[in-house]
């Protein structure tokens, strides 16, 4: 099925649930496959499933008030294999990725899903403007604003620890 891996991969950061994540993906599927007359050929497939997915998302949810949890590490990622590393470098290194993990998972959904989509699904602005259905102007705010705010956040974190 074209683009489950990367759809799968935005739900699990969505909803922080594998079994979740699995649902909302088939879901959006099925919404897709029914709508498909819907989809104008010569548009953008992927931000056309994208929007569904999220669509799915957020009707799932009670609204935009849901605080969906943004995981950076994956239990099914492959390990690579490890260098010259210590187990003092691995501590830091795993202290930073929780620091920026919850750092994410404090920013409000409109600037994490902003973020995700350009930084993690590597979508162009206007892949993504597509997908949240906003204007590309709006897509350059809020990930302008979600930048700002997560160097706010870790400045917290980091002045706390």
């Amino acid at each position: 099925m074209p683009l489950f891996d990367q759809l799968y991969n935005f739900a699990h950061w969505l909803t922080q649930d594998r079994t979740e994540a699995e649902d909302l993906v088939q879901e959006a599927y099925m919404k897709a496959l029914k709508g498909f007359a819907s989809f104008q050929l010569g548009t953008n497939f992927r931000a056309w499933m994208y929007r569904i997915l999220r669509n799915t998302f957020l009707t799932s949810r009670t609204g935009l008030k849901a605080a969906a949890m943004v995981p950076l590490d994956a239990d099914d990622a492959p390990e690579l294999p490890s260098g010259a590393e210590t187990p003092e470098t691995l501590l830091i290194d795993h202290s930073q990725h929780q620091l920026l993990q919850s750092a994410i998972e404090a920013l409000p959904v409109h600037f994490r899903e902003v973020l995700l989509l350009c930084e993690v699904e590597e979508m162009s602005y206007q892949e993504i403007a597509e997908t949240l259905t906003i204007p590309i102007g709006t897509v350059m705010s809020r990930l302008s604003r979600a930048r700002k705010a997560l160097r706010e956040i870790l400045k917290q974190q980091i002045a706390v620890s």
